[in-house]
């Protein structure tokens, strides 16, 4: 606008709207005065440097859909509820709001509350990530506000895999359980290498008796691998034709491996099978 005050004329613009520079100047005569805006809002329409980058105010949880809806909902990991778990964690701020200090803020009370560096380091990649993604995208134009935060140095755990005694240990227990599926799939997972969850979900349509054949579809990869089979064990978990093969039994496993007696490290309870062995029914 322009007003006159004391005897001048005072132009006070913000030719970007709110949230843009603002231009304020007087002038004796209002001609000039008239002269002067119009030649600011030509130059904040011809050059987008005169006028900062707007507030993004948006909120967090916002911006998480958006990478989700557009990016997220193709992956196969658990980011999407990992990034919402953060987001509540962390206030759900405007994304303006969200700088390296609020993310490393929240980062120390989560491992004060005994959470491990390994799932702070995730939440830090998944949140630099999906920025990332979104700016390529086009629906992120400002630096992303977690780039310059450092992971934390993790020391690898050494993998730990069963001997032939603890194997007969664990198969002695499982034989025990009510919930032989558990067996069944403890033997699956040793004779081919698989991931629990890959061996515990199998269809039977992915399971042939000629050729013994397993093949693995929902992999962690995303890729399809197919693992030959000793013929009688293949014989003994062809229990039908289609669907799953196996009810949920990771409890039972775990049950198992207390009741034999194994002292396993952290996070390698079913990992412990992940080696070809044959399969001893």
């Amino acid at each position: 606008m322009i007003t006159k005050k004391g005897g001048k004329w005072l132009v006070d613009i913000q030719p970007g709207g709110r949230g843009s520079n603002r231009f304020r100047k007087s002038f004796k005569a209002k001609p000039d005065a008239l002269q002067w805006k119009s030649w600011v809002e030509n130059q904040v329409r011809e050059n987008p440097d005169w006028q900062p980058t707007r507030r993004d105010t948006r909120k967090l949880l916002e911006l998480i859909e958006i990478w989700y809806q557009l990016h997220g909902q193709q992956l196969r990991s658990d980011q999407y509820r990992s990034l919402k778990y953060l987001c509540e964690g962390i206030g759900n701020p405007t994304a303006d709001k969200l700088t390296a200090k609020l993310f490393t803020d929240y980062r120390s009370q989560r491992i004060t509350k005994g959470v491990s560096l390994n799932s702070v380091n995730r939440e830090h990649a998944y949140l630099r990530a999906m920025f990332n993604e979104l700016k390529r995208l086009g629906h992120w134009h400002h630096e992303n506000p977690v780039l310059t935060v450092r992971q934390f140095s993790v020391s690898q755990t050494e993998l730990t895999y069963l001997s032939g005694s603890q194997i007969d240990d664990l198969l002695s227990a499982l034989r025990e359980s009510k919930k032989s599926d558990a067996y069944r799939v403890t033997l699956l997972a040793l004779a081919t290498g698989a991931r629990w969850s890959e061996a515990e979900c199998l269809r039977a349509e992915f399971l042939t008796i000629t050729p013994p054949l397993v093949t693995y579809t929902d992999t962690k990869s995303g890729r399809n691998r197919s693992i030959p089979l000793q013929q009688d064990l293949a014989n003994y978990l062809k229990t039908k034709e289609t669907g799953r093969l196996f009810v949920g039994c990771y409890a039972a496993f775990r049950n198992a491996v207390t009741r034999a007696g194994l002292e396993l490290p952290g996070g390698q309870l079913s990992h412990v099978l992940r080696i070809p062995l044959p399969a001893i029914l």
